[in-house]
């Protein structure tokens, strides 16, 4: 089989590269596309065949193209699969069928049945139900950070790491109103705080915190733009409205938002920065929140097998042997101007 990693943007490379390696132990053929205007420092460019070019992946006939976005262009052959950038449900637009994909592989139960709902006798479409691939690299790696975060939390004399996550969103980032308050929380607790921030975080806030953690001892930035490590080694999350707070959730941590999009958070969530020493040990400590995060990896993903990627592919050879591979797919006007406007034209 001929693979296409769809990757649009900097967070997805972690979300594919968990079937770049099934596809190795597999033998199956695969082709990274990376979106030039959007891509500039590919991690593992020595290691996969990775290319910027459109044609190149048309040229490339594909039996099956993997996207953890929104779109993919129409024209391209293959079959198409949404395989999602996150569990952030509350987001507008993720139940949401744009006609872009053959397959959509569901992380868990609460997206399968909210999908399902979406689907008519005229939908042509099928949903599946794998878990996420991101979890078959947790799974793999969960010990491997250990003594990592031991030599850490000794360096700097701390006791414990907690990370902060925020959403890029203007209109639900806590970037705006944290400064001091972090300024304060690492003073008052005995932890060490890193800075994970979006890929597409607004400039002026990357430098603002860049800054401040040059001058602050006890707090770190990160420029890697794979989350996953930083999950593990983390002992609690500070966030606000990021699809990442449901993924350190699964590892069954604690989170503390501000302000949350999120409709009835099953975790800890202030409406002032203020609040957020007070409730610091509490998130550890609360009850509620812990048999919350259970009803998580329960509902939301409960894949935490290793096979999620495998699955993926079977899945995939399965649609293959019922339908066949398409050569393009149908699109209104609109969808076909949106696809060349923003990835280009082809050449058949």
């Amino acid at each position: 089989m001929k693979v296409v990693l769809f990757c649009e943007n900097t967070y997805a490379i972690g979300i594919l590269y968990p079937l770049e390696l099934e596809a190795r132990k597999q033998n199956y053929r695969v082709k990274w596309y990376l979106h030039q205007s959007k891509i500039y420092d590919f991690k593992y460019e020595q290691e996969v065949d990775w290319t910027y070019s459109m044609q190149e992946i048309y040229n490339f006939n594909p039996d099956a193209i993997f996207v953890p976005g929104n779109i993919v262009p129409y024209y391209l052959p293959g079959i198409k699969v949404q395989i999602f950038h996150g569990y952030a449900a509350e987001k507008q637009g993720h139940f949401k069928i744009r006609g872009y994909f053959d397959l959509y592989f569901t992380q868990g139960p609460y997206f399968t049945k909210r999908f399902e709902a979406l689907k008519t006798p005229r939908s042509n479409f099928e949903i599946m139900e794998t878990g996420w691939t991101k979890q078959d690299w947790i799974k793999a790696h969960l010990y491997d950070f250990e003594e990592k975060k031991k030599a850490l939390l000794g360096k700097y004399n701390k006791k414990q790491i907690v990370l902060y996550a925020p959403t890029f969103s203007p209109r639900f980032t806590s970037l705006g109103s944290m400064e001091e308050i972090l300024l304060q929380f690492i003073e008052k607790n005995d932890v060490l705080l890193l800075l994970k921030f979006h890929a597409l975080t607004a400039p002026e806030y990357v430098k603002r915190y860049k800054a401040l953690a040059a001058k602050h001892a006890s707090m770190i930035w990160i420029n890697d733009p794979d989350v996953a490590k930083y999950l593990l080694l983390s002992d609690l999350m500070i966030s606000d409205t990021s699809s990442v707070i449901y993924e350190f959730l699964l590892l069954d941590k604690p989170v503390i938002t501000l302000n949350t999009n999120t409709k009835n958070p099953k975790w800890i969530n202030i409406d002032k920065p203020e609040k957020l020493d007070e409730n610091f040990q509490k998130a550890f400590d609360d009850e509620e929140t812990k048999a919350n995060r259970q009803w998580f990896r329960d509902y939301y993903d409960p894949y935490f097998d290793g096979n999620v990627c495998a699955r993926m592919f079977d899945n995939v050879e399965k649609y293959k042997q019922e339908h066949g591979i398409p050569l393009s797919k149908r699109m209104n006007l609109w969808r076909k101007y949106t696809c060349i406007k923003t990835f280009g034209k082809i050449k058949r």
